[in-house]
């Protein structure tokens, strides 16, 4: 455990890619798998009630509740406080990883809590303050990635001296909660039953943030709306369906008549696409709002689905009668693609338009319409690329060329710590507009947002949440509104649910407004 601990101690990404292949050049199979699987983000089930957790604790330290409280609002992290605030170990486990998930962490769901006090303390007594908080943070259910998966796949392909590619195919569904990790060795090479549900590793594409001129001619380039949706992979095998998104979460049984549309496919036929809210015989897709019932919902009512109908916008053909096409020129998969929606010509199957235009001049004025056509700008991808997986140009180039964010200048309101290497900094922040009716001004606070600043930026921040604290609610501060900062985001729509009577698509920081003070009125850019 502690040498799985070690891997959280840089943020540096050669040093932590250096950590991780020591990692697993060292460690035992089982306990490279169940690292694999919490490092390419497996989430364990919470196996101790927090409040349990914190009576234990409690307990253990002898400190009374409110100091317990405070120590928690200040590290705003529970595994963290009770990592802190326990003494010191009276011995040290000699476990490592997979002997601690399977023979501790999994058994503890659902014992007595006088058995499960027992065994929580004997634990938490022979663990040091960094080997102490993972397995703490695992136990809770509320353990965080701090490695790219990419890091990952890169480590574990340079031990086994295997094409990184073939490595994260192998790793895609690998943190399916259905199924423990699997330490035995196997051919990488070797197709396995287990394997047929899954999709292929997502090709993703890069920011445009060159001139799109210096890319060569347009017709060099497939080029498509970027419409705003759940990217997804529809599988047909062995007469079952299954639609993966990009998260590699499961989500076939959310959209039924995309599942009906699997069954009308050809077995062996995977399709990458959009999943967009969209109604039967539409010349265009519902906002995304539309959409979000269906993954937010517990269950999917006669209601849900007849005010969230759901297509699948097509834009590649991964797989064809059993034959992985991924190595093939994309034009030649469109036309794949385009002769296979053609055979079966159903509504809730369309293929992404191609955008035409003989030069990027008049490309980027049609771009200019972006916003009442709904979409977030171009895709651009090479008409000779292959199917890469994950952000790479080595297969051939995708770019996201995408239309600026709405952007309004903001107060901060709130503030709450992080997570992971941020727990110890304010950096989850509420921003507000004012509002002003009848000569009075008040502060509507209508987003929230954690990303877009430096690290120096943020400690600076930090510094005067401190400073500046009104009240605590919990682990929220409320600060003096005067930190200003411009918020971009991608679309905006009338939204109940909310204070403000609106809702923000992907808010994040642009800058911070150091020129304005939080008396200024509100300021809208397209």
């Amino acid at each position: 455990m502690r040498r799985f601990a070690a891997l959280d101690a840089t943020t540096s990404t050669n040093e932590k890619l250096e950590a991780l292949t020591a990692y697993f050049s060292a460690a035992e199979p089982e306990d490279a798998a169940w690292a694999s699987y919490f490092l390419a983000g497996g989430k364990p089930r919470q196996s101790v009630p927090t409040r349990l957790m914190i009576e234990f604790a409690r307990e253990r330290t002898g400190l009374p509740e409110w100091l317990f409280e405070e120590s928690y609002q200040a590290v705003s992290d529970l595994a963290e406080t009770i990592a802190y605030v326990l003494p010191l170990a009276t011995r040290e486990s000699e476990l490592e990883l997979a002997q601690w998930t399977e023979e501790r962490m999994l058994t503890l769901r659902g014992v007595d809590p006088v058995q499960l006090r027992e065994r929580l303390l004997g634990y938490w007594a022979e663990l040091n303050w960094s080997a102490r908080f993972l397995p703490t943070k695992l136990i809770g259910g509320g353990f965080r990635v701090s490695v790219a998966r990419q890091l990952v796949v890169r480590a574990l392909a340079e031990v086994a001296g295997v094409d990184h590619k073939r490595i994260a195919q192998r790793m895609v569904g690998w943190t399916d909660s259905r199924q423990a990790p699997n330490a035995e060795g196997e051919d990488i090479d070797t197709p396995h039953e287990s394997d047929l549900d899954l999709p292929y590793p997502f090709f993703l594409a890069h920011p445009l943030q060159i001139d799109p001129a210096t890319l060569g001619a347009p017709s060099d380039w497939i080029i498509e709306w970027k419409w705003d949706g759940i990217r997804a992979q529809l599988v047909k095998r062995g007469g079952r369906v299954w639609i993966w998104s990009r998260g590699e979460d499961l989500v076939t049984e959310r959209f039924p008549e995309l599942t009906h549309l699997g069954e009308a496919l050809p077995d062996g036929t995977v399709i990458d696409g959009e999943i967009l809210a969209w109604e039967l015989g539409a010349s265009a897709p519902l906002p995304f709002a539309r959409l979000q019932p269906r993954i937010t919902r517990k269950s999917l009512t006669k209601k849900v689905l007849a005010d969230s109908p759901a297509a699948l916008l097509a834009y590649d053909l991964l797989e064809a009668d059993g034959r992985d096409l991924r190595t093939e020129p994309l034009h030649a998969r469109r036309a794949r693609l385009d002769a296979l929606a053609s055979s079966l010509a159903v509504d809730v199957l369309r293929v992404s338009p191609v955008v035409n235009a003989p030069d990027w001049t008049t490309l980027a004025t049609l771009r200019d319409e972006s916003r009442a056509r709904d979409v977030e700008g171009f895709m651009l991808k090479e008409r000779a690329s292959m199917y890469g997986v994950g952000r790479t140009k080595a297969s051939g180039t995708w770019w996201k060329w995408k239309i600026d964010p709405y952007s309004i200048d903001a107060v901060l309101l709130y503030a709450q710590r992080g997570h992971g290497q941020r727990a110890s900094l304010y950096t989850d922040f509420t921003f507000a507009v004012w509002d002003e009716a009848d000569g009075v001004r008040t502060l509507v606070p209508f987003a929230k947002a954690y990303s877009g600043l430096t690290d120096e930026e943020m400690r600076k921040v930090d510094a005067i949440v401190h400073k500046t604290t009104i009240e605590k609610f919990g682990p929220v501060r409320s600060a003096t509104p005067t930190l200003v900062f411009e918020i971009g985001f991608e679309g905006i729509q009338a939204s109940p649910r909310h204070k403000s009577g609106i809702a923000v698509h992907f808010p994040r920081m642009l800058r911070w407004r150091t020129d304005k003070a939080s008396k200024m009125r509100i300021r809208w850019t397209c």
